[in-house]
């Protein structure tokens, strides 16, 4: 019986798993065809003939290198910014006793509730009054100036799983807050730090709506921007629009797979207490 079950197992992983690949193979294989190929009564997914100038007209059609680098300042500086901030609160909720620490904690789950779209308009009102609408100002200093609340979340959740003799006998030997946050709790934290490292990059990475209200000329453009403004104006070149879609996709995949093991292991150790 055990090992009938654990076959069942096996099947509904694989099962859920070939679903969910279905739209990136279908992706996958409409970047190889030609657009007349890619709408057919008959879903072909290997094409007769490949066509790899696909990919070379989607770096023709569209400054990918240039929306590349763009994005990429803005995400590693991002997650840099919540690294740093998330870190300082987070050590704060787990490890520093003031008055209305709890109360506090739970106006920022709170704010977990609240949609980006709600805040939009007073943050549009105060960027545009410093001045910083059309630059990557507005998408580069909320992550240093007050994080993500479930990314502050999650450091605490895992901060609070560190032992507080280490921190105490860190404190007999004549440690400040700052020392011992930045040599105890921090060398301790990697999992939970590469966790919010990699959801960062996923959140900026294929960020769309923050660059579409902040941005206006198409040199500042990111990749998702530039994405959605060729396909508004190249209707019917699906196929060279999949081809840039798997180009803005494989550094996540990237991401996700070599850095698996720490995302695993600090989702895991991060509700553990607390």
């Amino acid at each position: 019986m055990r090992a009938l079950q654990r076959i069942l197992h096996q099947v509904v992983i694989w099962s859920i798993a070939a679903l969910l690949l279905i739209p990136f193979l279908w992706m996958l294989s409409s970047s190889l065809k030609t657009a007349d190929q890619v709408f057919t009564e008959s879903m072909q997914w290997i094409p007769d003939e490949i066509h790899w100038g696909n990919y070379t007209r989607a770096f023709e059609e569209m400054p990918i290198l240039l929306y590349t680098r763009n994005t990429m300042l803005i995400t590693t500086l991002c997650i840099l910014g919540y690294l740093v901030s998330g870190s300082l609160v987070a050590y704060s909720f787990s490890r520093l006793r003031w008055r209305g620490r709890d109360t506090w904690f739970v106006v920022l789950l709170a704010t977990m509730m609240l949609p980006p779209q709600v805040t939009i308009v007073p943050l549009f009102v105060i960027f545009r009054k410093l001045h910083w609408i059309d630059t990557f100002m507005p998408l580069i200093v909320p992550a240093w100036l007050s994080g993500w609340p479930f990314f502050i979340f999650l450091m605490r959740q895992f901060f609070l799983t560190i032992p507080h003799e280490l921190t105490e006998a860190a404190r007999v030997d004549g440690a400040g807050h700052f020392t011992i946050y930045l040599r105890v709790i921090l060398p301790l934290s990697q999992p939970a730090l590469a966790t919010v490292a990699i959801f960062a990059f996923l959140l900026h990475w294929n960020d769309f709506f923050g660059p579409l209200i902040f941005l206006a000329q198409e040199s500042r453009f990111t990749l998702a921007l530039g994405l959605m403004t060729f396909a508004s104006r190249h209707q019917s070149e699906w196929s060279i629009l999949m081809a840039m879609s798997i180009l803005m996709l494989l550094p996540t995949l990237a991401v996700f797979f070599f850095c698996q093991r720490y995302f695993v292991e600090g989702i895991a150790l991060t509700g553990s207490k607390g």
